[in-house]
């Protein structure tokens, strides 16, 4: 029952000094107490020394020997590092902004162009960043590097300029499953620009001004088929009354005449003509007659 009470105390009083027992041998008890006593011999200087103040955004870890301190980082706070056994690292919590280089690509249609990227991540696991990789920055730079080169390795120029969330979001796919192992999270990867060959622009840009003329064109035909049958439907309507003509006329020369102009062609209907012309020629063949 003592036993069973005193393995709690024991094991509160472990991590309050921030030591475990069955990692620490004989020598290491002895460097920990020779270093807690020099702390207590220069009590009024030592204390400025031995005491470390962490961020709200920043956590340490803390070896003790060589080895991590409770398996775990220092939280924000007041930290307590014990001199000549103790070394800390403090690690940095807040998004970090990687700017990834103009890389030169050669893509599946054999294109060569350059495309850059920036590529937002942070670090979540502090004694993961710190025990599992050197440089856990510089390595998350140029893995960024290799994928983004890969990833678009596999793409033709048409896909990478037209697909760049989709590219994007499996170039975070890889990066954050590579760097689990590392504590890092990437939150986001945008693709800025894609540099393409001068001669390739221009030869880019002649196919879409053809493109566009071809469309232009095709819209004009089926514009003029368009009014030819409507004008087919016209006539028709015209033809089953003549006087709908007429007012036709009236109408366009209604809206000539609003224009201001200062010359109108007026023309007249064929069958005005020949109904004048007729008069005429009746009353100039009745005057010989009588004659």
């Amino acid at each position: 029952m003592d036993s069973r009470v005193s393995s709690p105390e024991k094991q509160d009083k472990e991590n309050f000094v921030g030591v475990n027992s069955k990692r620490l041998g004989v020598c290491g008890w002895l460097l920990f107490s020779l270093s807690f006593l020099l702390v207590i011999i220069t009590f009024p200087i030592s204390i400025w020394m031995c005491l470390k103040i962490i961020k709200e955004y920043e956590r340490a870890v803390v070896f003790r020997l060589g080895r991590i301190q409770a398996d775990k980082a220092k939280r924000p706070g007041l930290i307590l590092v014990l001199p000549c056994i103790d070394v800390f690292v403090k690690v940095d919590l807040r998004t970090i902004t990687c700017n990834i280089p103009p890389q030169e690509i050669l893509t599946r249609d054999s294109v060569t162009t350059q495309v850059d990227g920036v590529v937002y991540y942070r670090v979540y696991s502090a004694v993961s960043a710190v025990a599992n990789v050197n440089d856990v920055h510089q390595a998350t730079f140029l893995l960024a590097q290799t994928t983004l080169r890969n990833v678009l390795g596999t793409q033709t120029l048409s896909q990478i300029l037209a697909g760049r969330e989709e590219i994007a979001h499996s170039i975070q796919t890889l990066l954050d499953d590579a760097t689990d192992l590392w504590g890092i999270r990437v939150a986001r990867v945008e693709i800025k620009d894609v540099r393409i060959p001068v001669q390739l622009q221009r030869s880019m840009a002649a196919e879409a001004e053809a493109t566009r003329e071809a469309r232009a064109k095709v819209l004009a035909a089926e514009g003029e088929m368009n009014a030819s049958k409507s004008l087919k439907s016209a006539s028709m309507v015209l033809a089953e009354s003549p006087i709908a003509l007429q007012l036709r006329y009236l109408q366009t020369l209604s809206t000539v005449a609003t224009e201001k102009n200062s010359t109108i062609v007026f023309p007249l209907p064929m069958n005005i003509l020949e109904g004048i012309g007729g008069v005429s020629y009746d009353n100039h063949k009745k005057v010989p007659n009588k004659a």
